[in-house]
């Protein structure tokens, strides 16, 4: 009996001791536990998330099936929404170089902008801001930024100037001007690391680009990379890809027809494919943000035909939904949200602090940035909500929000309804939600200098 009583009282001894260690250690991993509640999107890993940002070029978002497209067929981009998170509404400049601007640095077009094919080497870039933190940077594709309009502008024939704005290593077309022989595609003109690659009509184009990313990915496996990756499709001319039935022909590899775009398409969604295969074969998905967009609206002469009956044609270059609204989604396994459909308002500035905050990267006090993070909906957390998206192009611009959308001119569109922007709406009709929300834009839309300029 007294035998039984000892064991029961150690029995509760040690059930106390127990408790009051692991009170103990509660109290002790408070400051921490409160630390990491304070970050709502922390990860709870110590290794630094990778970052692989894909642009395709002249990519409007009716080129994609998952955004409703019956023209196409993009399975490898469809799984990913399906694996992550697809916006509905993200927005770009309406050409290449402004969104590329926008994108790299964070800011609306008035603040840097400066001419076509060009970005001033006073700005910093995402690129500075991942090689700072110590970060591997790559970026492969299509450059377009040292000055390609023809005009002298500091920096015209200067190789270096990729590693100048952050990236450790590149692969890229149109590094120098555009006047040199050698197209994106077939026979392509291509610097890599300072030196021009040897060339011939068989390699093409994107294949070196993405290929020269597989190499980075598998040589940087083990430390932390940053990949930005501007394709070169599926801009203009319109021509054969490899798994074509016309890129037999050597003489049809350089034939502009608009028949050949849906190829192209293919072959950025097969590309998109093979980078995701790579990090899995690599076991680095659980530890990579990937996001894909394209940097404008389709071509002009490409029309798409929508699953709902809707014939889309392109507009690249205007400021309508058609030139401005592209793809946007999201893959990070096991942390993003799963097959989630965001209507979140999105524009190109917002890309900057997105990536950095994915990155657990402290923007510096003094950096200008125009944009927020919409890293909560990608991960499904609380977050602030993007009340408007604002695009200035050529002392043109709109500021808009999910339903109603308001030029620089004064014409205003009920955008729930008249999506192709056929008919501003008259001012004797503009009562009520739609007069609330215009003069919400107007507030906005007088706060931005491009129009004092």
């Amino acid at each position: 009996m007294a035998i039984s009583c000892t064991l029961t009282i150690n029995v509760k001894l040690m059930k106390l001791k127990s408790i009051f260690i692991l009170l103990l250690m509660i109290v002790s991993g408070s400051s921490n536990a409160l630390s990491r509640s304070e970050d709502p999107y922390s990860t709870g890993k110590a290794k630094k998330v990778n970052i692989i940002l894909i642009m395709a070029d002249d990519m409007g978002y009716e080129c994609l099936s998952s955004y409703g497209s019956a023209s196409y067929y993009t399975p490898n981009l469809d799984k990913l929404a399906g694996m992550g998170v697809r916006f509905e509404n993200c927005f770009s400049q309406p050409l290449c170089t402004p969104s590329r601007v926008k994108l790299m640095t964070g800011k609306h077009n008035f603040r840097n902008y400066r001419v076509f094919g060009y970005l001033d080497p006073k700005e910093k870039t995402f690129g500075n801001l991942f090689k700072d933190a110590g970060y591997s940077t790559c970026i492969a594709g299509k450059w377009q930024l040292n000055g390609i309009s023809g005009k002298k502008l500091p920096g015209w024939e200067d190789v270096s100037r990729p590693n100048q704005f952050g990236f450790d290593e590149y692969c890229l077309w149109q590094l120098q001007n555009e006047k040199s022989e050698g197209e994106r595609y077939a026979n392509p003109l291509i610097v890599q690391n300072g030196k021009t690659l040897s060339r011939n009509d068989d390699q093409y184009g994107p294949d070196i680009f993405s290929n020269y990313i597989l190499d980075f990915m598998d040589r940087k496996k083990n430390e932390p990379f940053f990949i930005y990756y501007p394709m070169a499709l599926v801009h203009d001319p319109f021509l054969p890809t490899p798994v074509s039935r016309k890129w037999v022909d050597p003489a049809s590899r350089h034939k502009n027809d608009n028949d050949n775009f849906k190829d192209m398409v293919a072959y950025s969604d097969m590309i998109v494919g093979k980078i995701v295969d790579k990090l899995n074969k690599l076991g680095l998905a659980e530890n990579t943000l990937i996001i894909f967009t394209g940097d404008n609206g389709t071509n002009v002469k490409i029309t798409s035909k929508m699953k709902d009956g809707r014939i889309i044609k392109g507009g690249k270059g205007t400021l309508t939904d058609a030139g401005t609204r592209v793809p946007l989604i999201a893959y990070w396994k096991g942390k993003s949200l799963k097959g989630a459909v965001h209507v979140s308002l999105v524009d190109f500035s917002d890309v900057f602090p997105t990536l950095a905050q994915a990155a657990g990267i402290a923007i510096p006090a003094n950096r200008v940035l125009d944009g927020q993070s919409f890293l909560p909906q990608i991960l499904g957390k609380p977050g602030p909500v993007k009340e408007y998206v604002y695009v200035d192009y050529q002392r043109k611009a709109f500021v808009r929000d999910h339903s109603f959308k308001l030029y620089d001119d004064g014409r205003f569109y009920d955008m729930k309804n008249d999506v192709l922007e056929q008919n501003p709406m008259p001012p004797a009709d503009i009562k009520g939600t739609a007069l609330v929300a215009k003069n919400k834009l107007q507030e906005v839309m007088q706060q931005m200098p491009v129009l004092k300029k």
